[in-house]
């Protein structure tokens, strides 16, 4: 597996999940695609047959998560994908978006942007106090006992990239599923997921999460073409949304040539139109073909059973505080620790410097060394990262 990838031999890339190296088929692909495009553009319809192969990236993505291709808008990241929904969301000034303050600046900046534009109000709220030690209830009961009858959406993430909490997504969609039957519709509360650390690290359907929408990048633990990504929704979560973006699909075309409001599948009236990179997207469907080859299950276990690994060793050193959870319930491939007496860029710039493991800081207000094992990892590398932190004593 590990030599399907081009990355260098000389580090351990324990930040790979961040920005995808492309495996050798969806190099190929975009090859291939680019190759056309470039010596005879027409043959691609000057554009047009964004329309085929779009569909069958959306068929790719709709088979890997569970789900039907029209409940797909394709994005080119997961930042596009969150703001296209929390700006597409059909909310009234005084109604109410519940988020955390562990979110990423992509959502905390979409919803600001949201409530400035015309008068949502957005709650923000602490999911827990010390990440290591946090329980599911807790996770749950803090997000139930801050919707109020005003709500109308909840803006979370699967994966915590600043902590490596995993929030235990069908459990809150269960406790908000209980509010909802209480509710008119139009007045039910919306999960919307940050999807992104959790989506190709764990094997689970959009089934499984139970959320109403799901915005992700495909660039990182898919190792898909950078400057990809999706949006999941449920149809009648999609009924309440407007698109924010025109549209380049048959539906909005022959809506915008009749004069007539345009009808068709909601992820393809959601999708922004206007040119892009033709040859990255249409390369996603080699990247799902890809992974699904090795095995959801596979990958996953692989995931996890590093992010134990490494886990257990960063826990026996001294000097070293592990800040996510230990419980393969409440974590997924993230790991996020602290050393002490040394700031996180510092530990960085030494791992990677005396040791040759690539590591992070997470860009948050409180930043740790971060972690990610993955496809393009291995037990022994994990030995190495311990060591290395070991030596930083």
């Amino acid at each position: 597996m590990r030599a399907q990838f081009p990355l260098t031999r000389r580090y351990a890339h324990f930040s790979a999940f961040m920005l995808a190296s492309h495996p050798a088929p969806v190099t190929a692909a975009i090859k291939h695609f680019r190759d056309g495009l470039d010596t005879h553009p027409q043959q691609y319809g000057l554009g047009m047959a964004d329309f085929q192969y779009s569909d069958a990236v959306r068929k790719a993505l709709a088979g890997y998560v569970g789900a039907k291709p029209e409940e797909i808008a394709l994005t080119d990241s997961t930042t596009m994908g969150i703001g296209l929904v929390y700006r597409g969301l059909r909310l009234r000034a005084g109604d109410e978006v519940v988020t955390t303050e562990h979110e990423f600046y992509s959502t905390h900046e979409s919803l600001r942007l949201r409530a400035q534009a015309d008068g949502v109000v957005v709650r923000t709220i602490k999911l827990y106090d010390a990440p290591a030690a946090v329980s599911a209830d807790e996770l749950v009961n803090r997000i139930r006992a801050a919707i109020t009858s005003r709500t109308r959406a909840v803006a979370v993430s699967w994966v915590y990239s600043s902590t490596g909490v995993k929030l235990p997504v069908k459990q809150v969609a269960a406790a908000i599923a209980e509010i909802n039957a209480r509710r008119d519709e139009a007045d039910r509360v919306l999960l919307c997921v940050d999807g992104v650390h959790g989506f190709a690290a764990e094997n689970a359907t959009m089934q499984d999460l139970g959320c109403d929408f799901f915005m992700t990048g495909t660039h990182k633990w898919l190792f898909g073409p950078r400057g990809t990504g999706f949006v999941w929704g449920r149809p009648e979560a999609w009924a309440r949304f407007q698109p924010v973006v025109p549209s380049f699909s048959m539906p909005a075309f022959t809506g915008w040539l009749t004069d007539q409001p345009p009808k068709g599948a909601p992820g393809d009236l959601a999708t922004p139109g206007g040119y892009h990179s033709f040859e990255h997207r249409w390369a996603l469907a080699k990247a799902v073909e890809f992974h699904r080859s090795i095995g959801l299950d596979r990958i996953a276990a692989r995931v996890r059973s590093q992010a134990d690994q490494l886990k257990e060793g960063l826990a026996g050193l001294a000097h070293v505080r592990l800040v996510t959870p230990r419980s393969a319930e409440l974590s997924a491939g993230i790991i996020c620790c602290a050393v002490q007496g040394l700031e996180p860029e510092a530990v960085v710039q030494k791992l990677a410097a005396e040791h040759r493991i690539s590591a992070a800081e997470t860009p948050y207000r409180e930043s740790f060394v971060r972690f990610g094992p993955s496809i393009v990892t291995s037990p022994q590398e994990v030995e190495r990262a311990i060591r290395a932190m070991a030596a930083l004593a």
